[in-house]
């Protein structure tokens, strides 16, 4: 079993920034691929972005590219992911997700409880 713990949304104005943060409670964190996936009201949940578990590797949602920034922690069993020049549109509960598998692609087997962030125009 693995959990997971979002932190660090909020309500910001359009343009401004968050960074959101998920601790996971796993020994075996650095060896797994991680992700961020969004829904927002009414819609379906949809990926973010994801970061491989070595690291280098990261993708993103075309929505997000040039915006966001995803990085991790292995020392602290942690994710991040920085989100600046916010839109109206980016208003979701954020979700942070893995595999729990040991070296493999990314994939939402396992998800957090979310966290809310609200974006005003």
């Amino acid at each position: 079993q693995v959990q997971l713990v979002e932190s660090g949304g909020g309500l910001v104005q359009a343009g401004g920034s968050l960074r959101l943060a998920c601790a996971a409670s796993t020994r075996a964190f650095s060896r797994y691929s991680m992700g961020w996936s969004r829904q927002a009201p009414g819609k379906e949940r949809e990926f973010v972005a994801s970061i491989t578990w070595y690291g280098d590797g990261t993708f993103y949602a075309d929505s997000v590219k040039g915006r966001f920034t995803i990085s991790r922690d292995n020392g602290k069993n942690t994710i991040y992911l920085q989100m600046n020049n916010l839109k109206p549109e980016d208003t979701a509960v954020y979700y942070c997700a893995t595999s729990g598998k040991a070296y493999s692609d990314y994939s939402g087997d396992y998800w957090g409880q979310g966290t809310q962030v609200t974006v005003s125009s």
